[in-house]
């Protein structure tokens, strides 16, 4: 579903991502690893437009994607949860899922009943403000505004972060659900390292914005890969 050739991204004269190449299939979870500092969540942003790589191909489905713009890149098939969630505060949970008709035609602006099968806390909350949630009850909806766009392709940056344990777990499940379903790749970027291994399908680990380590999860291997993403 993705595919990465030697991909690399500055900021200003700033180097910060070194000729990543890496492939993300449907069906399956490849999980990016590595300690702060090290290019993950620019690495998603380059995935997903929101900054423009230097070099290097990228491919969704097989087709080139050039250096489209975030918007035609969600047309495209690539949903983005990013760090920090970034809902909208002010608007209800309803019009924060509404935002993710942007990429879709006028036929499909609705939220499918999936949405809430996934997070029935949404469907409790829908008139409530996104800024009155949560900090887990904000992520759910960042995930699921995200689903509402039908991606091909959804990038997860640091979807754990400052989440209380009962949500990381149902946060878990859904992420095991949408892979289970086999038509959507799913990359996460991910910190809490039990989280992202027993997920992980494929593993990418970082170091100074290149890959040092890119393979199928092994068991074997778990003491290699953490001593990799360890300080």
């Amino acid at each position: 579903m993705l595919t990465l050739e030697n991909l690399t991204l500055h900021y200003g004269h700033s180097q910060i991502l070194n000729g990543i190449s890496m492939q993300a299939q449907a069906g399956e979870i490849t999980c990016v690893m590595g300690t702060n500092g090290v290019g993950k969540t620019s690495l998603m942003r380059a995935i997903s437009g929101q900054h423009p790589r230097s070099g290097g191909d990228m491919a969704l489905d097989g087709e080139p994607m050039g250096l489209r713009s975030a918007h035609a890149l969600a047309h495209k098939g690539v949903g983005f949860v990013p760090q920090g969630r970034e809902i909208f505060p002010l608007l209800t949970v309803r019009e924060n899922l509404e935002t993710g008709f942007a990429c879709l035609p006028r036929s499909d602006h609705r939220i499918p009943d999936e949405i809430f099968d996934l997070f029935p806390i949404l469907k409790q909350f829908l008139d409530r403000r996104g800024g009155d949630l949560s900090g887990g009850q904000q992520q759910q909806l960042a995930i699921a505004r995200a689903l509402i766009t039908r991606p091909k392709l959804l990038l997860l940056d640091e979807p754990t972060e400052g989440i209380q344990p009962n949500i990381i777990k149902q946060i878990g499940e859904v992420i095991r659900l949408l892979r289970n379903r086999g038509d959507m790749a799913i990359v996460l970027v991910e910190q809490y390292f039990d989280f992202a291994f027993d997920l992980a399908d494929q593993i990418v680990v970082l170091q100074r914005g290149s890959v040092i380590f890119n393979g199928r999860k092994d068991p074997a291997q778990r003491q290699e890969v953490l001593s990799k993403v360890s300080v």
